[in-house]
């Protein structure tokens, strides 16, 4: 099957950002093309057509390639819940919760779904374009990896290495990743892509012969830094906000320790009216005129965290000064009397008291729901449509108001009597143009200029696919993918001496 598997230096290089590109690149050049990651951790999910769970950046990439995201093309999800486990979701669905070294003993059982996911997709498309992990060099993770250079050699895929050139040290990422591959690994690699590179590129020129000369492979292009430039993060919060006028409705979302599909609000921190404040703890709170609780994989240890740093007392202030308040999700649960979780889901089993800004409980059940959903908005009867990923049933008097009302007659969501408290489980609800706009004249921007978030997303998708066809050598590249599965022998190079020597230490 021709592929090509995009792995990076360090986290955050920019795969994500490169598999898209290609992917749309390709297919504008009239390819059917699938993007695959089979193995990711990130609590930015999204909902597949199959009501399946998969990364969000998978999703996006399936957007660049014009087709719906799948349950396959991300076979191994893993969400965090506490610094040394996750929850693990196989092909779309929560399998349980592993420490770090359980999951280690199971990815031999976790390839099998890989392999059959790659599969199913491979038969349905021209081409598959592979996302990695983290970084291939991480050798403690070697053993049984799945995710980087296990699964290259598992399906005999070429590699292209990227490296963030913005974060310094490019040359000795790319070549240090190298050297500490096995020579088999190494000879995998077709090429090198430096990526967000700001200034003159001919500046690298002498870098780019010693990198070429020392490691025996080509350096594909470099990618410039693209001002403006927007993507949803994999997981990383994006904190860039320029700053707006003063009349700009003020937003603040505080970061809990397990904030999830804070993408949610990549529209709003984008909308050129509104000034969005991730506010981590110690950092200062700035005055707000709405304040957003997001999602959470532990909602009841983020709860109690809010509590800790006294934003329940802030949100008290906020409110009494005619500021408004939002829940998205756990941030929703957490707006109400009570969170349940009976069954020791996410915590130790128990109950723990929550902000009590809405007259409801939660109790936290096994199953999970996944949906896709489409309705309006009460507020102004706007269309809105996203999707459910929460474990949690909530019920309460203030469900007579609800935020939303389904094309299946059910609702979601509920408002306070005084209109100043909603809450919703409907992920993405900002991305609709005209959810958005009755739900920041809610909060209290009067003229609100619409602002169409997938129109602004298609047109960066197709700006990276712009810098791939400019800035890279595309024949090449195309080449890489068609007839690269033919490994390259670069053992003579004086990396591979070197690198052979580093081994036998």
């Amino acid at each position: 099957m021709p592929s090509l598997m995009v792995q990076g230096c360090t986290s955050d290089a920019g795969k994500s950002t490169i598999v898209t590109g290609i992917c749309r690149w390709l297919v504008r050049k009239g390819f059917k093309v699938a993007p695959f990651k089979p193995q990711n951790m990130a609590l930015n999910s999204a909902v597949t057509i199959d009501s399946g769970e998969i990364g969000r950046a998978q999703a996006v990439q399936a957007q660049a390639c014009r087709i719906k995201p799948v349950n396959d093309m991300n076979p191994v999800l893993l969400k965090p819940n506490s610094d040394t486990g996750s929850q693990v979701i196989i092909q779309g669905r929560a399998l349980t919760d592993m420490e770090a070294r359980a999951y280690h003993r199971y990815k031999p059982i976790a390839l099998k779904s890989v392999m059959e996911s790659y599969n199913r997709l491979a038969s349905q498309y021209d081409y598959m374009i592979i996302e990695g992990a983290g970084s291939p060099a991480e050798i403690n993770l070697r053993e049984g990896d799945i995710a980087n250079m296990g699964f290259a050699e598992e399906i005999d895929a070429p590699v292209i290495l990227v490296a963030d050139i913005d974060r310094g040290g490019v040359f000795a990422h790319l070549a240090g990743t190298c050297m500490v591959l096995r020579q088999s690994e190494q000879n995998r690699i077709k090429g090198f892509i430096i990526n967000r590179f700001r200034g003159d590129p001919t500046i690298l020129d002498p870098g780019l012969v010693w990198l070429e000369q020392y490691t025996g492979k080509p350096v594909l292009g470099v990618i410039p830094y693209i001002v403006g430039f927007h993507l949803e993060a994999e997981d990383a919060i994006d904190r860039r906000q320029e700053k707006k006028s003063s009349a700009a409705l003020k937003i603040v979302i505080p970061v809990t320790p397990r904030i999830s599909n804070h993408t949610d609000f990549d529209p709003l921190r984008l909308h050129p009216q509104a000034e969005v404040t991730f506010v981590r703890p110690g950092e200062d709170r700035p005055p707000a005129d709405l304040i957003i609780l997001a999602g959470s994989k532990s909602v009841r240890p983020d709860l109690e965290f809010l509590k800790r740093e006294g934003w329940d007392k802030h949100l008290q202030k906020h409110l009494r000064y005619g500021g408004k308040v939002l829940g998205i999700c756990g941030g929703y649960q957490m707006l109400g009397k009570f969170v349940h979780d009976p069954d020791g889901l996410e915590s130790k089993p128990g109950s723990t008291p929550g902000l009590g800004l809405l007259d409801l409980e939660t109790v936290l059940e096994p199953e999970k729901q996944l949906l896709n959903i489409e309705g309006e908005l009460t507020l102004g009867n706007a269309p809105v449509r996203g999707y459910e990923i929460h474990a949690g049933v909530t019920n309460g008097p203030d469900l007579a108001r609800p935020l939303i009302r389904k094309t299946n007659g059910e609702t979601d969501g509920a408002i306070s009597l005084d209109n100043s408290v909603a809450g919703s489980y409907l992920h993405g609800i900002f991305e609709s143009t005209f959810g958005c706009t009755n739900l920041l004249k809610w909060a209290g921007l009067e003229n609100v200029d619409p602002m169409d978030y997938w129109k602004l997303r298609e047109e960066d998708i197709d700006n990276l696919a712009d810098q791939i066809e400019n800035c890279l050598d595309a024949k090449k590249l195309l080449s890489i993918i068609q007839n690269g599965n033919t490994l390259d022998d670069n053992s003579n190079s004086p990396l591979a001496k070197l690198s052979e020597r580093a081994m036998a230490l």
